[in-house]
């Protein structure tokens, strides 16, 4: 059997990505509708139109490669998306349930910051200038919803959770 590499390494956790960016731009209209801060939902909706490019940016780095486009089953953001559903039926109508629903895309987030940047390392180590580029746009973007995600929390979500308790 032939070793596995970092370019196999590589085109797995591609593929664990191309998944979970398709499996959260399902999961992010049934945020936005459940959110009931028009500023949440209107984040949620806007990084849904943001992680539709990540896909695009994934399908070219994937042409790029030379390989076809296609995800690998990620349990990781499975269970995370399974956590934000819960969420949702659990505190539906609850002063809480934006708080939870920012803890929820925060977890999806950290998860892609974390993929987005191992990955961006492996294609400059790989040499592949160009791969590394569109992966920091992404992961740019992803660490700017984080931040947008947190200034909701700390600006009012959070308190009005806590005041309503």
């Amino acid at each position: 059997m032939k070793a596995k590499t970092l370019d196999d390494l590589f085109l797995d956790l591609l593929k664990d990505v191309y998944y979970a960016e398709r499996k959260v731009l399902k999961a992010l209209p049934k945020m936005a509708r459940a959110a009931q801060s028009a500023e949440l939902g209107t984040a949620f909706e806007k990084h849904h139109d943001e992680t539709q490019i990540h896909v695009e940016r994934l399908q070219q780095v994937f042409e790029i490669l030379g390989k076809p486009a296609r995800g690998k089953t990620c349990p990781a953001i499975e269970g995370i998306l399974d956590e934000g559903e819960e969420v949702i039926e659990s505190f539906k109508g609850s002063p809480a349930l934006d708080a939870g629903l920012i803890a929820a895309a925060q977890a999806v987030e950290h998860y892609e910051m974390a993929r987005y940047g191992t990955l961006r390392n492996w294609a400059e180590l790989l040499g592949q200038d160009e791969i590394a580029k569109i992966l920091q746009n992404t992961l740019t973007e992803e660490e700017a919803t984080d931040s947008t995600l947190t200034e909701l929390a700390d600006g009012y979500v959070n308190k009005a959770a806590l005041a309503a308790a």
